[in-house]
């Protein structure tokens, strides 16, 4: 079982650009909605809720992230997967074009900006070496949402002296 501070510091060996990480905070929210979208049909009642495989899907990522040994963090990322998924649901309800438009374009454009990201970076993805990469995307961008907003230095000071500072890659001269 991986730590938070291990699983960010690995993944942050990947994001050490800045351009990269701006385009995770629009791509990495963009692919959690659309697989919320495209995981929001089946749905059927269970007791007075109505379950969908994105709410079975959530129930044990929210015990995933919660189980990384930073509570707080786990809470936030689990919250803004929730959301997304509530959003999600909203417009998976129309007809099928209209779901699948939703959920195959969403998908699509925030891969394509996630790869923009890593041809700034200059690296592959993280995912590519290691698939729990796609559950650290979400944490990785909920954390550096709440170090933006002054949660936590320490741990932002401890990922950063494992994967180094951010900085913005000459492109002109790749390392």
């Amino acid at each position: 079982m991986r730590r938070a501070l291990d699983l960010l510091s690995q993944y942050a060996e990947y994001h050490r650009d800045r351009r990269n990480i701006v385009t995770h905070f629009v791509g990495v929210p963009m692919i959690v909605f659309a697989v919320g979208v495209l995981l929001a049909r089946p749905s059927f009642a269970v007791g007075g809720l109505t379950l969908t495989p994105a709410w079975i899907v959530f129930v044990p990522t929210v015990l995933w992230y919660l189980s990384r040994g930073n509570l707080v963090l786990g809470a936030c990322v689990s919250v803004a997967v929730g959301v997304l998924l509530l959003l999600a649901q909203q417009v998976a309800g129309g007809s099928i074009s209209n779901w699948l438009t939703w959920g195959i374009g969403f998908f699509a454009l925030g891969w394509v900006i996630q790869f923009l990201g890593h041809w700034y970076e200059g690296k592959k993805p993280a995912f590519v070496d290691d698939i729990v990469g796609l559950l650290v995307g979400p944490m990785f961008v909920t954390a550096e949402a709440m170090f933006m907003l002054g949660w936590n230095k320490p741990l932002l000071d401890e990922i950063e002296r494992r994967a180094g500072p951010t900085h913005i890659r000459d492109m002109a001269h790749p390392a």
